[in-house]
């Protein structure tokens, strides 16, 4: 499999939202769940939000809860993460990964006034 590629990062206020998306390949993107993670400098990578396969499954680690969702477009092989009232503590370099997939280059979000 080839690895995603992850875009619309970018330099936002507090307050602010960005729209993250991944575009995976592969006919079997649909039959596996996708995953967001983000990782902050000197942090640990942590996981944001997961989505089953069929999209009708969705989790949220406690930090963005209520602030993010998580979807997908399979018929695009298209995972997207909407990030709203972005906090300071929201910066970091967002991944999307399939279990099938290697890691991609991530995209860069900062949140910041």
């Amino acid at each position: 499999q080839v690895q995603p590629v992850e875009s619309g990062g970018g330099l936002v206020q507090p307050g602010g939202s960005l729209r993250l998306s991944c575009a995976a390949s592969g006919s079997i993107f649909k039959f596996y769940p996708m995953n967001w993670y983000r990782q902050a400098p000197g942090k640990q990578r942590e996981l944001v939000a997961s989505i089953s396969s069929i999209g009708s499954t969705t989790n949220y680690a406690e930090s963005v809860k209520g602030r993010f969702t998580i979807a997908r477009d399979n018929a695009e092989n298209t995972v997207y993460l909407q990030m709203n009232r972005l906090k300071p503590e929201d910066t970091a370099v967002y991944y999307c990964k399939s279990p099938i997939a290697p890691w991609g280059q991530g995209t860069q979000v900062t949140v910041s006034s």
